[in-house]
């Protein structure tokens, strides 16, 4: 591949990226951010704000930036040695997201620095070998931090959140749960929901009258919503939302849950902490409301679930005949597991952080999938083609997805540009030595206890000393090793290093790629989602051709629990 040059480290450029919640934005920091400029290419993209170069930024530092910045040496900072430190950082913040900052400071303070805020350092990582450290090297000597604070209210005691000791325990039986004969029976509720939405476009179509051109125009950011959380009631717990053909309270309540974990991660004082805010403020009250809603049906399927026992050792449930099991589903995998009799109430926080995190991600990847193809009209021909080879007119099976290599790929170049999420959270449970990481402090970077960390993916994934071409939407580039170029403790990119896989991970990338985290706290559903967001895209490529409805800069970026449009992905769909 060719080299490009390294992008500018003016703080108005920034790049775009798209998760299931391992990450959520900090509420002391994240903001919406009016509207953006993509590039033509569809993944370079500017903020429309007054942002100015740096040594104006400098010259303007005001009397907050000096403040936050003393206290924060005098209070948090004094311990991290010779790390470099993103001063001014407060009055830069409020311009755009979070991580599109943090990519300003990479650019400009390396691979590891501290971000100067007030009484509080957070230390800022955008290095591979660093990330590798934190993830898998010493994993257990850090947890979610302020993350778990978060989602504690809406998931529970879920993998996510969970403290490490309930985590283990919960790791161990959900975990064997995602194996390969479950994976593949998962192939039919992937295409049988795909299918629902492809046939619902094409009903559409049929009403728009006649005509060879004729189209339709749908938010498929909406659609894929409704897919995925289809996708996940039946494959996780054998229940039926229909939500792409119609809507429930149990649906409307998912919504509810949802966009209250997006203002909880965006709201900067957590006043439904304060006593009594749940019943007195409308919008927390009607979050109760939904919880219950929700919980009162997990609940009623768990019951069941249980009545229904049969119990048996994990191997056996790993060898049952899931093609032709009327129910498959994870939460008939837990109850059935024998030595695991867990209450109800965990069981219920385990469900729902599947279902909260597993929905987001498959809407997100799909809709920034197609966001990038449509303005890349070869690679979506080559897509189409390769489907059309791969399925004729057959019915999508195991081997047809494994023939689709490049929609694979895309599917995870989609995740490189718009990683969902685009921040990892941890804490130090004590303390710890960071590696310097390429260009660092080859002595390393020491850090107290309690410290607060962002694994920035976003940073990583657009890194432009581990990355060719960055910015660019270049699917095959996970085809081609890259080697170390030098660079000290990073083994470089090999596709041959985890023979067999499906998709590239973080082995392959030696931790420069990291779509679902690294290291035992990775995301235990990864494999699900990117087989479910394969399908789906694969189906709708076979049917349909698909453009944007209009120019790319006129889809605006929101960011929150995740990264999504501010209105929604419209686009002309035509019947191929």
């Amino acid at each position: 591949m060719a080299t490009c040059p390294l992008p500018s480290a003016s703080p108005a450029v920034v790049h775009g990226s798209c998760g299931h919640l391992s990450s959520i934005s900090f509420p002391w920091f994240s903001t919406r951010f009016n509207s953006i400029t993509i590039h033509p290419k569809g993944s370079l993209i500017r903020c429309q704000s007054t942002s100015t170069s740096k040594s104006e930024s400098k010259a303007k530092r005001n009397f907050l930036d000096n403040a936050s910045n003393l206290l924060t040496n005098l209070l948090s900072g004094g311990t991290m040695g010779s790390m470099p430190v993103a001063e001014g950082a407060v009055s830069d913040l409020f311009d755009k997201p979070l991580f599109f900052s943090l990519y300003d400071y990479f650019l400009e303070h390396g691979s590891v620095y501290k971000l100067a805020f007030g009484p509080k350092a957070f230390v800022v990582v955008s290095d591979p070998i660093v990330a590798r450290h934190i993830l898998r090297e010493n994993a257990f000597s850090y947890d979610k931090g302020v993350l778990a604070d978060i989602l504690e209210p809406i998931m529970g005691k879920g993998l996510i959140p969970a403290d490490l000791d309930t985590w283990k325990q919960r790791r161990r039986v959900i975990a064997p749960g995602f194996h390969a004969l479950y994976l593949e029976a998962m192939m039919k509720v992937f295409t049988d929901c795909s299918e629902r939405t492809v046939s619902k476009f094409e009903n559409l179509l049929e009403e728009t009258g006649s005509g060879e051109e004729k189209s339709i125009e749908l938010d498929l950011e909406a659609e894929f919503s409704s897919l995925a959380l289809d996708i996940i009631g039946l494959g996780v717990f054998n229940y039926d939302f229909g939500s792409v053909t119609e809507e429930s309270p149990v649906i409307k309540a998912v919504y509810g849950t949802l966009f209250e974990a997006e203002h909880r991660s965006t709201f900067y004082i957590p006043y439904w902490k304060f006593p009594l805010a749940r019943w007195i403020v409308p919008r927390q009250r009607k979050f109760q409301g939904d919880l219950k809603v929700i919980n009162d049906c997990l609940d009623g399927l768990i019951k069941n679930a249980k009545e229904t026992r049969q119990e048996t050792d994990v191997e056996k449930l790993q060898q049952r005949d899931y093609l032709n099991l009327k129910d498959a589903s994870l939460l008939r995998f837990f109850v059935d597991m024998r030595g695991t009799d867990v209450d109800d109430s965990q069981l219920r926080d385990d469900l729902m952080t599947m279902l909260i995190a597993g929905h987001e991600t498959t809407a997100a990847v799909l809709t920034w999938s197609v966001f990038l193809l449509a303005q890349n009209p070869s690679k979506m021909r080559k897509a189409q083609e390769e489907v059309d080879s791969a399925l004729g007119e057959g019915k999508m099976t195991f081997e047809c997805l494994k023939n689709l290599g490049y929609i694979r790929l895309i599917i995870v170049e989609a995740l490189r540009l718009f990683p969902q999420p685009p921040l990892l959270i941890r804490r130090a449970l004590k303390s710890d030595v960071l590696p310097g990481g390429y260009n660092g402090d080859k002595a390393g970077y020491e850090i107290p206890t309690g410290t607060d960390i962002f694994v920035s993916v976003y940073n990583l994934h657009r890194s432009p000393y581990f990355w060719d071409c960055p910015n660019e939407f270049e699917p095959e580039r996970f085809l081609v090793q890259r080697h170390n170029e030098g660079i000290e403790g990073w083994a470089g990119f090999d596709p041959s290093r985890s023979p067999g896989a499906l998709y590239p991970n973080e082995i392959i990338s030696d931790f420069a790629f990291l779509p679902f985290g690294g290291g035992p706290r990775k995301c235990v559903g990864d494999q699900f989602a990117l087989m479910e967001s394969t399908v789906a895209l694969a189906m709708l490529l076979h049917k349909f051709d698909v453009e944007l409805k209009g120019p790319p800069e006129s889809v605006e970026l929101v960011t929150g629990a995740t990264i999504h449009t501010k209105s929604g992905l419209w686009c002309r769909l035509r019947k191929r």
